[in-house]
């Protein structure tokens, strides 16, 4: 099969291909624990699966607009007044099938070859793919435990040039959980305002933030940069909606109008049900995602009081989202089954034959050095699951207390 050319400059989604591992081995009656799967563990909510009942029951199931009803549309604009302060037309916001599909729109509308598209490293698994895939160049740029894996406003700068397109700022962050603060955004938004970066604002976890008052909006620190900021949320995460793929934007009118034009050419509009449910979601009682909110936050902290206390792990505390990122680079060089542990790749094989338990390696993720683990699971598979790792990487004979 000639395949076209494109499809050999990209890969399979790591996380995805973790769940498909996990399947594989259920399906064999082997029972593993799954920290890989970045999905709140929570049932989505009674009252938005009963306005999606109801829209069965009065027949919405036929074509919508492309980029959604004007009832959606106009639930997102509130949403967006009501939490973020931003004010948007019906024009200036579109819904797609996910967010993954927002993003894959919007890169598609942006980027062209050569573009310069900014990414803060460690990143979601697809950024990188998906500037690619639209003919974009990533550049990554890269972040620690010491910066509290966020660029700083001097790397932003040292990082412009002439072909930079767009920076893609995702706070909380995904795999590390890092959140930017006010002044730490209010420095980024600087330099972006002396420069001609377009902003790609991925939002999905703004719900999930633990510790500090949430920062305000970038666009909320610099409305006149309004043009040149596209707004980027779902359903997904903070509904616990993840398999009923309804992803929203705001921006530029211009930018919409393209991503809703290649839809219209792709997947055309929306699930009709899912719009009705959204609707319920960002209209209704937001008390279940503050319920969600308070368990993640008790899972966190037991997770990574956990991680600290096995030698030669380090992991840094996130400020939101629902993952840890543990460095494991001290098991590097340890031994299993007559072959080298060399890569956080290696070692999740590791845990997952010998511990049954599944991570996320972290190459995908732009780290060899790290692992992510999900505690959008129970509270039951968090402490069973870290007992197992615990175990395994005991047997491995790596570094010794202290270290």
């Amino acid at each position: 099969m000639n395949l076209a050319k494109r499809l050999q400059l990209i890969k399979p989604s790591p996380t995805l291909m973790v769940t498909v591992q996990v399947a594989a081995l259920r399906r064999q009656g082997i029972e593993v624990i799954d920290f890989g799967a970045g999905e709140p563990d929570f049932d989505t909510p009674e009252h938005i699966k009963e306005a999606a009942i109801a829209a069965l029951r009065q027949g919405q199931t036929k074509y919508t607009p492309v980029g959604g009803t004007a009832a959606l549309k106009e639930a997102i604009i509130a949403k967006l007044q009501r939490d973020n302060g931003l004010t948007y037309s019906l024009q200036e916001v579109t819904a797609n099938c996910g967010g993954k599909h927002t993003l894959f729109n919007a890169f598609h509308a942006l980027f062209g070859e050569g573009d310069e598209v900014l990414i803060p490293a460690p990143y979601w698994v697809s950024y990188s793919d998906m500037a690619i895939l639209a003919g974009g160049q990533p550049k990554l740029l890269p972040t620690s435990e010491e910066t509290g894996f966020k660029i700083t406003a001097a790397q932003l700068q040292a990082a412009l040039g002439p072909q930079s397109k767009a920076l893609i700022l995702n706070s909380p962050a995904n795999p590390t959980g890092a959140a930017y603060s006010e002044a730490e955004l209010r420095q980024l938004a600087d330099v972006i305002e002396r420069s001609n970066v377009f902003v790609i604002s991925d939002d999905v976890y703004e719900k999930f933030l633990y510790d500090s008052p949430r920062c305000p909006h970038l666009l909320a620190l610099k409305p006149h940069l309004r043009d040149r900021v596209l707004v980027v949320n779902s359903v997904s995460k903070t509904y616990a909606m993840t398999g009923w793929r309804l992803g929203y934007a705001a921006g530029p009118r211009e930018l919409i109008t393209a991503i809703e034009t290649l839809q219209s050419q792709s997947t055309s509009n929306p699930n009709s049900i899912t719009q009705a449910a959204a609707v319920a979601a960002l209209t209704g009682t937001q008390e279940p995602v503050e319920r969600m909110a308070r368990e993640f936050a008790k899972r966190r902290n037991y997770v990574v009081a956990r991680l600290r206390a096995i030698p030669g792990i380090s992991c840094t505390l996130p400020e939101g989202a629902f993952y840890v990122f543990p460095r494991v680079s001290a098991y590097f060089g340890t031994r299993w089954q007559e072959k080298t542990i060399t890569s956080a790749m290696d070692l999740s094989l590791y845990l997952l034959q010998e511990a049954k338990v599944a991570v996320v390696a972290g190459e995908g993720f732009g780290s060899a050095d790290h692992i992510r683990i999900s505690y959008a699971t129970s509270m039951q598979n968090l402490e069973q699951g870290l007992d197992q790792i615990e175990a395994a990487l005991r047997r491995l004979g790596g570094p010794s207390p202290g270290t």
